[in-house]
């Protein structure tokens, strides 16, 4: 109890005393991004090895993928990338999937990304992934050129078939 009324009858003073002792440069308090980030630190889209996919722009006939461009659509798996024939939604088939039945190890999700706009897959298209053992996921061209990007750098095993932005069937 001595202890806290010790404590108790100093604060006073202390508290003078920080009151008069002002730091002759302004201090800047520390962003709290940077104190809970490691962003500025790690920066992983930067450091993406060379091999590896990274989907960076985009025209209304192609993508940008490491550098380069490329006209049409494009089937990826993995770090592979293959020109691919779909010109539409309606162009792809099972048949035009067909190389999944090959694959080994078979991805975890295949991406589709559908071109300007997300549009329906055909029932058909589902049924097939699903005998495959992969997830679908359909999404317009950005949202799946990114997705493919973040899975493909955590090392997960994914599959991208991906019309051109300019598609809006």
């Amino acid at each position: 109890m001595a202890v806290r009324q010790r404590a108790v009858a100093t604060l006073p003073t202390l508290m003078r005393a920080l009151r008069k002792v002002s730091p002759s440069l302004p201090q800047r308090l520390p962003s709290l991004r940077r104190a809970f980030s490691l962003y500025d630190q790690i920066n992983l889209i930067d450091n993406v090895p060379e091999d590896q996919l990274r989907f960076q722009g985009y025209t209304d006939s192609g993508f940008t993928v490491n550098g380069v461009h490329y006209k049409g659509s494009l089937l990826c798996v993995g770090n592979l990338m293959l020109s691919w024939s779909p010109k539409k939604m309606s162009d792809i088939t099972a048949e035009s999937l067909s190389i999944f039945q090959a694959v080994r190890p078979i991805p975890e999700i295949l991406i589709i990304g559908t071109g300007r706009y997300i549009q329906p897959v055909n029932p058909e298209i589902w049924k097939f992934i699903r005998s495959t053992g992969m997830k679908l996921e359909a999404i317009d061209f950005r949202n799946a050129s990114s997705t493919y990007n973040i899975l493909n750098e955590e090392g997960r095993i994914v599959a991208g078939a991906l019309l051109p932005y300019g598609v809006s069937e």
